[in-house]
């Protein structure tokens, strides 16, 4: 009988010791199956599109079908480490990434961990990578460029803040090479950069990131990178990711530029998210929002209203093609989306022509409205004598005989504006240099150089410029536009260059 009592007091006890306790209640399911980076959770009915759900070993997932009987989640994380009966919760929350200016200099994954061994982000603020674009009222037109320091975009294919310009072209076509220059251009700007690398060898991210360092670009640049060896869900998430850190700046009021290298490896990613999913394949085995995954990314960039703090994004898209063929799926759906591309061909950056742009297929839908006036001064002339010699080129090459002189002179002119327009890697030059090289060129004061000299010329005349007429540089860049007094300097440095070369 004592023993009876003693176990009654027990119980008592323990009810006294637990009363008031607060009772958590939690969304919890059950891993029916798991395998290739996919979890099938079964019980979890009150989940939300794209919620983070809490698996064990404290793995993330990110829940992508919503089913009947079920929810399909794709598996952030090391999938090896469940097993069929785990434990799921969900969290309510969305996928956030930490945002602010901690992050300018570091080298992230999508997630917003650190990547480069520079010790933990002490994020104060995190954002969800997924938001609706700002809607049209909020936007102003794109009148501002972005100056890459290319002789050849900032001439021709101008591309203004706020703007999404792709760039296309098969593989070693130079097609990463002209986002990494636009960034190198920015420094000492007012213009922070965010690189976003999807599905990239290691080593390539590595490479790039050793270069942003060693021309000073790191320290207004953040990298998020999400490689090759990545599972192909933070693959799927890299480009939100960068663009909501990139968004943090725009509304701040300040102007940032997102480059995504590329979107082709991102659609492949989604496509394996969607065929492991069991979602019905459509074209090329695309599910069918493909077009939806890139149109809701990118028209997140943009230039807004005074009103809403004037800030801006600038997309850089890349999309590497195969074998030329811009009409590809991926191709169309993104050039339909963007405003102008930039058209990078195998052959022309073989034949020495770098960055190995065809003028005839590259546009740039914001054109002359997001030039300076110096450039646009200058830039008229040049895209209409290029194309007229391209086109003449096509007779030329039966022969040049038969041609009369004005017709022998437009090629001339041609061939020494093409060599005007190379341009190595690594060497963004200033809007100044750029407007006094091809004020020369169009001009005529370089029709009478051999055209294996030009690049020399060029050389010599910049230095020329740098040590005898800073002052000419200064103005243009200060002042934007080439004025009458300005004009008549440049001339009479120009023929003074070339009375000291002769």
């Amino acid at each position: 009988m004592a023993t009876r009592d003693q176990d009654i007091v027990s119980v008592i006890k323990e009810q006294i010791e637990h009363f008031g306790t607060t009772v958590a209640v939690a969304n919890v399911g059950t891993v029916v199956e798991v395998g290739d980076g996919i979890a099938r959770i079964h019980g979890l009915g009150d989940a939300a599109y794209n919620e983070l759900l809490q698996f064990p070993h404290d793995i993330m997932g990110l829940a992508l079908n919503l089913e009947e009987d079920n929810v399909g989640a794709v598996i952030l994380g090391d999938c090896s480490q469940i097993k069929e009966g785990d434990e799921v919760k969900s969290t309510g929350m969305v996928v956030e990434v930490p945002v602010g200016d901690v992050l300018i200099g570091r080298v992230v994954d999508p997630l917003g961990r650190p990547l480069d061994g520079k010790g933990p982000i002490k994020a104060k603020k995190t954002r969800p990578i997924e938001i609706v674009a700002p809607d049209v009222t909020k936007r102003s037109p794109v009148d501002t460029p972005v100056m890459t320091g290319i002789k050849a975009i900032d001439s021709m294919i101008p591309i203004g803040r706020g703007q999404r310009e792709l760039i296309i072209g098969d593989r070693f076509s130079g097609k990463s090479a002209i986002p990494i220059d636009t960034i190198i251009a920015q420094k000492g700007g007012d213009l922070i950069c965010v690189y976003v690398a999807i599905g990239q060898k290691t080593s390539k991210v590595a490479q790039v990131v050793a270069t942003l360092e060693k021309y000073g670009a790191m320290e207004h640049t953040i990298v998020v990178a999400a490689d090759a060896s990545d599972p192909a869900p933070l693959q799927y998430l890299a480009p939100y990711a960068g663009c909501a850190m990139g968004e943090e700046f725009m509304e701040q009021g300040k102007d940032a530029l997102i480059v995504y290298d590329d979107l082709y490896k991102h659609a492949w990613a989604y496509r394996q998210l969607s065929l492991l999913l069991r979602r019905p394949p459509g074209r090329e085995a695309y599910p069918g929002d493909i077009f939806y995954v890139h149109s809701r990314l990118l028209e997140r960039a943009a230039k807004l209203a005074p009103e809403h703090g004037g800030g801006s994004l600038t997309a850089l898209p890349i999309i590497e093609t195969q074998a030329g063929d811009m009409s590809a799926y991926i191709p169309t759906n993104v050039i339909s989306i963007t405003d102008g591309q930039i058209y990078l061909e195998t052959d022309l950056f073989n034949a020495g022509i770098r960055p190995a742009i065809n003028v005839g297929l590259s546009v740039s839908r914001v054109g002359a409205s997001a030039q300076r006036k110096a450039m646009r001064q200058v830039a008229g002339r040049l895209r209409l004598e290029l194309a007229q010699a391209r086109e003449l080129q096509a007779f030329a090459q039966f022969g040049t005989a038969d041609l009369d002189k004005a017709t022998r002179d437009q090629l001339e002119r041609g061939r020494r504006i093409t060599e005007v327009l190379k341009q190595p890697q690594y060497s963004p030059i200033s809007l100044g240099k750029e407007v006094m090289i091809l004020y020369a060129v169009t001009s005529g004061y370089l029709d009478d150089v051999p055209v294996d000299g030009v690049i020399a010329w060029e050389r010599n005349f910049q230095r020329f410029m740098e040590t005898n007429h800073p002052e000419l540089e200064q103005k243009i860049n200060d002042e934007k536009e080439i004025k009458t007094g300005t004009e008549e300097a440049l001339k009479s440095a120009i023929l003074g260059f070339k009375e000291s070369a002769t």
